[in-house]
This record gives structure tokens, C-alpha cells and sequence, in this order.
């Protein structure tokens, strides 16, 4: 599809609408009207004694369906007049384009990863939650259902946020290695056949980097709530390597006002009894074991190299090694898998009761080509299928979504949820995903955040990408959060 943008430079927001309704479309932009042949979408902003006037027109299939939107702009500060016309562009575009389409997707107009967040928003400025929830249905055309999804993750996010002190930090600590490569994976991660002699070094400079950032933290005087280490697969590591990683958390941090204690132990073939006595007896408190599916042939055509009865066995393990919080995810729209096997696979798990859940949406690799959006978005029938009827299933089983977050080109235009027993949330994944807190991340690809939780300024850093370059920047790692955890007046 081409797309003009005239009297406006918001491409982004006309983009990110047309990938959310158009998955399959490849977009280029034309510099005149002129230049336009079908498809096509010309985007028209105006603005004019203090009122802003947005237009989409979009011609498909020798069809033409048009959208015009006002608001008023007078007396708005830089970044509410960005807010407002921002959102005026992207809706007009929405309301020309979802004629076209054989149904209207379940998020509506909503094309940001964090829609919880929005909707807590809502409510910190007056809303009642019951007002927020007409606006997402009626304003931003959320289904019924996400919108109900929506509120009840704002409202637990609102409710920890309350726990949370003006110098309460959480930790994330990357380990990008793991025993094969899935191949929906878009995450830094390297199999240990390439890179498996990487790790050594690549842990020295680990333990480096927590020892400095430890001594900012400490003269910074703030305290750490949670750690979560993730990956990758942290349990790729041997017990000897495990065990010297949680020995150097624990020298240099002060744990003692730690609330939570998360490993993604993760890779079924990577857990060893040894392993989670490490990881038990260094005080973590949570695991992730987490199957993907229980249907063997879905994981041998995503590149898994363990089978279900390594799940049950990792499982079990777990629970004898004492822990009684036990993550599982699941990911639906996998190559092979249909809403029947899917369905088996949600049954296993809630046979086997882990304190939480996660379903995710199959989200494919950003860049890829065509074919793959294509098939992504084939999907979407199956994909609800699939999400409808574990979300009816967990609920019937006692479990509550807490947590959610979107991708771009997840299958469908859906998204992932976090499930949970009464009293289980992830206090992490939810201080993560609605940015409550500072997080400082260690290790390669890690982005730090600093919250101004009073504003919700949001400022970043950044640890160099790959394994190599991480370790060839050793040096250089703590200046980022130097500069987070003491900032220029």
C-alpha cells in the first residue's frame, strides 16, 4: 500500500495503524496525491483556530472509504498537542481502513504494547474503572472482553503499585545462551554449539558488572524489591556457574528487603535436580518451566529438543526441590499445533497446578518477509480459538490474568496474558511491563529504566546487544546506570 502524509511527519502513527489492519501489506510512501495508485491511503491533518482536523482516505479493491476527526487544541502544552493530533491521525486512519477488513480486530484502534497502562492512566486522572472501560469499548473500539482483560491488569498494577517506596528497585540479570535456538525467537540468544565458550568470559564480566552496579545502588541509597533473571536460558549454565552467579548477587546486594526471587529456569532439557538445589538454596523463591506445548510433534517442528515427558519430569522436580511458585508458558499459533492440541496442552498444565500461566501469542521476527505475515495473519480464527478457550479454562480453574503486554505481527493481533492463582502475581513481570519502578539490567541487551515515578518520566540505558560486544565492554557497563541512578539536577 502507498500512503501520503500531507500537512503532517507523523509516519510512524499512520504506519503502525496500517501494519496493525494491513499485516500482509508492504508500505511505501508517495510525496504528492499524485503519485498515489491502489491501494492507497492519503492521511490530512489541518489545523485552524485552535482546532485540529483529521482526514484518511483509503481506496482498496476499487472501493474508497473516508474518516474525518476534530479536536480541539487551544491552550495544549507541546507534548498534549503531539498527544492529541497523534491520536486523531491514527483513528481516522482506523475508521477508513476497518471497512475493508472481513471483521474488526478485537484491540480496536489500540496499536501500543502496554494498553493496561493506558487504562490505569485513565483512572489516576478521575475515571472510575467503569469509565475507562466505556472509553476503551466506545472510543478506541477494544472488544468487550480484552476491555475486561484490560481493566482487571490496570487494577492490579494500581494495587502493587502502592507497595512500591520512592527507592525500591528491581533487578533483571540476562543470560543469552541456550541449548538450541526455537525458531520463532526473536530475543539476543546464542546456542551453546556457537557460542558455549563465550560463557565463562562472559560471566566474569557479569560478576564485574553486579559487583559496580551493587556500590551505585548502594551509595544511590536504594533498595532492591525483586529480581528476576532471565534470558535466554539462565539455566543453560552448569550448578558450578549458577551457583557463582547468585553467589555474587548476594555478596554485593543488600537482599534483606527482597520481596521476590525469579528464575527462568525455563528449557525443560536444561533442568537438573542439582540445579534447582542451587537455585533453592540461594533463596529464589520462583522458576519458570516452560513447555511452549505438550505436544511432541509442535516442539520438534520449533526446534525444542526436549519432549512433554521432560516436562513433567522438570516439573516434578521443582516441586520436590521445595518450590511452591512455578510459572508455565504456553504459546499459541505454533507451527503444527490446532485449537484441539492446544487445548490438551492447557488441560496438562492445569492437571499439574502451577501457580501461574502464561499464554502468549506467537509473535513473529521483526523484518520478516511476506510469507510469514501472511501466515500470521491466517491464523487469526485459530489463534482465537485458542486463547478463548484457555481463557475460559483458567478461570474455571480459579486463575486470573494479572499481567499483559502486545507485540507487533503476534498472529491474529492478539496478546499475551498472564494467569495466576489468588495471591501469586509476578510482582516483576508487572513492575516490568507497566513501568512502575526502576529496573536496572545486567548482562548483554539489557535496558535499564529510570522512573520518575512522581511524573513517569521514563529514561533509558543500555548494555551493548551480543555476548562478544558485552564482554568487550566491560569497562564501559556501569556509565549508563551511573547516569540513571544519579541524575544531573
Amino acid at each position: 500500500m502507498i500512503y501520503t502524509l500531507e500537512n503532517h511527519e507523523l509516519k510512524h502513527a499512520v504506519e503502525e495503524m496500517l501494519f496493525h489492519l494491513l499485516p500482509t501489506e508492504t508500505l511505501s510512501k508517495a510525496d504528492t496525491a499524485e503519485q498515489l495508485t491502489e491501494p492507497y491511503c492519503r492521511s490530512i491533518l489541518t489545523e485552524e483556530n485552535g482546532e485540529a482536523a483529521a482526514r484518511a482516505i483509503v481506496c482498496m479493491d476499487g472501493a474508497v472509504h473516508e474518516a474525518e476527526k476534530r479536536a480541539s487544541v487551544t491552550g495544549l502544552a507541546t507534548l498534549d498537542h503531539k498527544r492529541t493530533i497523534t491520536e486523531l491521525v491514527k483513528t481516522t486512519v482506523y475508521d477508513a481502513v476497518v471497512p475493508f477488513l472481513p471483521q474488526a480486530p478485537v484491540w480496536g484502534s489500540l496499536t501500543g504494547v502496554r494498553p493496561a497502562k493506558l487504562a490505569r492512566g485513565m483512572i489516576e486522572r478521575g475515571m472510575t474503572r467503569g469509565e475507562a472501560a466505556v472509553e476503551l469499548r466506545e472510543h478506541f473500539h477494544v472488544s468487550p472482553e480484552r476491555t475486561a482483560l484490560t481493566i482487571r491488569a490496570a487494577a492490579t498494577a494500581m494495587e502493587m503499585d502502592k507497595t512500591i517506596g520512592e527507592n525500591d528497585i528491581s533487578l533483571y540479570v540476562g543470560i543469552p545462551f541456550c541449548p538450541s535456538r526455537c525458531y520463532y525467537c526473536s530475543f539476543v540468544s546464542a546456542t551453546t554449539a556457537q557460542s558455549g565458550k563465550l560463557i565463562e568470559p562472559y560471566l566474569d564480566t557479569l560478576c564485574r558488572e553486579i559487583e559496580e552496579t551493587a556500590a551505585l545502588v548502594r551509595a544511590a541509597g536504594k533498595q532492591v524489591q525483586s529480581v528476576y533473571i532471565g534470558g535466554g536460558t539462565p539455566t543453560t549454565l552448569d550448578e558450578h556457574q549458577l551457583a557463582r552467579l547468585l553467589s555474587a548477587l548476594e555478596n554485593h546486594f543488600d537482599f534483606s528487603h527482597l520481596r521476590e526471587y525469579t528464575v527462568e529456569a525455563g528449557r525443560p532439557d536444561t533442568i537438573t535436580p542439582e540445579k534447582l538445589r542451587v537455585l533453592k538454596s540461594a533463596g529464589v523463591g520462583r522458576v519458570s518451566i516452560n513447555p511452549q506445548s505438550m505436544n511432541d510433534a509442535v516442539l520438534a517442528a520449533i526446534g525444542r529438543k526436549h519432549g512433554s515427558a521432560d516436562v513433567l519430569r522438570a516439573f516434578d522436580e521443582a516441586r520436590q526441590a521445595g518450590f511452591d511458585e512455578i510459572n508455565m508458558d504456553l504459546i499459541a499459533g505454533l507451527t503444527g499445533d490446532t485449537a484441539e492440541t492446544f487445548a490438551q496442552t492447557v488441560d496438562t498444565l492445569l492437571n499439574l497446578s502451577p501457580e501461574n500461566i502464561t499464554v502468549h501469542t506467537l509473535a513473529i521476527k521483526r523484518g520478516a518477509d511476506l510469507t510469514d505475515k501472511a501466515a500470521a495473519a491466517a491464523q487469526r480464527e485459530t489463534v482465537s480459538q485458542m486463547l478463548d478457550g484457555a481463557s475460559h479454562a483458567l478461570q474455571n480453574a480459579g486463575y486470573g490474568p494479572y499481567y499483559l503486554y502486545r507485540q507487533k505481527f503476534m498472529a491474529g493481533g492478539f496478546e499475551n496474558v498472564g494467569w495466576c492463582k489468588p495471591g501469586t502475581e509476578c510482582f516483576y513481570n508487572v513492575s516490568m511491563m507497566e513501568e512502575l519502578q526502576t529496573i536496572l539490567s545486567l548482562g548483554a541487551g539489557g535496558v535499564s529504566k529510570r522512573v520518575v515515578r512522581e511524573t513517569g518520566w521514563i529514561e533509558r540505558a543500555n548494555n551493548p546487544k551480543y555476548p562478544l560486544e558485552y564482554i568487550q565492554a566491560a569497562d564501559r557497563l556501569a556509565n549508563g546506570k551511573k547516569k540513571l541512578l544519579f541524575p544531573k539536577k
